[in-house]
């Protein structure tokens, strides 16, 4: 059985975080987001590199695996942390490795 490392932080359980949903946690004086999108969980730096909106509060497009912030649209892929509205091709939010075990939710933050 896999157990959690020293650098992981546990989210919640798999089942308060159902698909279509986002959570924000703060973790080693981080700000993140973790977000379900069909089964498969992400977490990116919860924090709109625009003007700094919580991205957990954004609009979550499922099908192509991306969160809009909700005070201006920026939008970011979830799995790369790519600000792909934007025009710039080198416009990142942080990524974070998500791992489940034992039913529950966590995040590498190291």
């Amino acid at each position: 059985m896999e157990t959690a490392s020293d650098s992981q932080v546990k989210v919640c359980n798999v089942n308060e975080l159902t698909p279509g949903q986002s959570k924000h946690i703060k973790a080693k004086d981080k700000d993140i987001g973790v977000f379900n999108v069909g089964g498969k969980f992400y977490a990116i730096d919860n924090m709109c590199i625009h003007a700094g909106a919580p991205l957990n509060e954004g609009f979550i497009n499922e099908e192509k695996c991306q969160v809009a912030c909700n005070w201006h649209g920026w939008i970011f892929d979830l799995p790369t942390g790519k600000c792909v509205s934007h025009p710039r091709q080198d416009v990142f939010a942080g990524t974070y490795v998500v791992k489940v075990l034992n039913d529950e939710i966590f995040v590498e933050v190291g």
